[in-house]
């Protein structure tokens, strides 16, 4: 019994490190492979569910399921839960998955942003009060940012005589865009940092 234990402990040791060795290669590539075809299906899961692609993210993980060595399937069916809760956007469920995957869960920070992409875009197949008041959300979002962005140029403008409404508009829309696309900029070198630090911690 522990002979099958260890040998089972090992198995789900070369799987996670044909999954890392995997990671680097295109999605094109990936379709291709055959020697470890539910590492790399489990891996495409993955990318779907990050692009919030329910759907394409669980075709992948039953494929990879199905192509699975009996050990290996547990694990994957908890890729799979972890990857599904991300797609779909249920924060909650994300942190219970990710706990029992034995990783670290996300902050509170990246929940929170989760739930709000919820809000904002609800899962395909969300009933139409849930999409109504996504489209609300997102109308009254612009309006703030915009809000914003129209009283930072008229603060700045200030002392040198001031600017008109319509050009504080337009001007604040521009500075508004600017500082959201450095912010995403950033958001996606962190995230590039993050998974190549668990690759190589790995």
């Amino acid at each position: 019994m522990a002979q099958k234990a260890r040998q089972i402990r090992m198995d789900q040791r070369g799987a996670l490190a044909e999954m890392q060795a995997l990671e680097t290669r295109s999605d094109e590539e990936l379709e291709r492979e055959q020697k470890y075809k539910s590492a790399a299906l489990a891996i495409l899961g993955s990318r779907a569910a990050e692009r919030y692609d329910a759907k394409a993210s669980r075709v992948y993980f039953q494929r990879a399921i199905a192509a699975a060595r009996p050990q290996e399937r547990m694990q994957i069916r908890r890729m799979a839960d972890a990857s599904l809760a991300l797609a779909e956007r249920r924060p909650d469920d994300l942190k219970i998955a990710v706990e029992r995957l034995g990783q670290e869960a996300p902050s509170g920070r990246q929940l929170l942003l989760l739930r709000v992409a919820g809000l904002l875009a609800p899962p395909p197949g969300s009933g139409f009060l849930l999409r109504a008041r996504g489209v609300l959300l997102i109308i009254l979002l612009v309006i703030l940012v915009l809000a914003i962005g129209f009283a930072v140029v008229k603060l700045v403008a200030l002392p040198f005589g001031g600017v008109g409404n319509v050009t504080a508009v337009w001007v604040g829309m521009l500075v508004m865009i600017v500082a959201l696309g450095v912010l995403a900029l950033v958001g996606r070198r962190r995230q590039n940092r993050a998974r190549a630090a668990r690759a190589g911690g790995g």
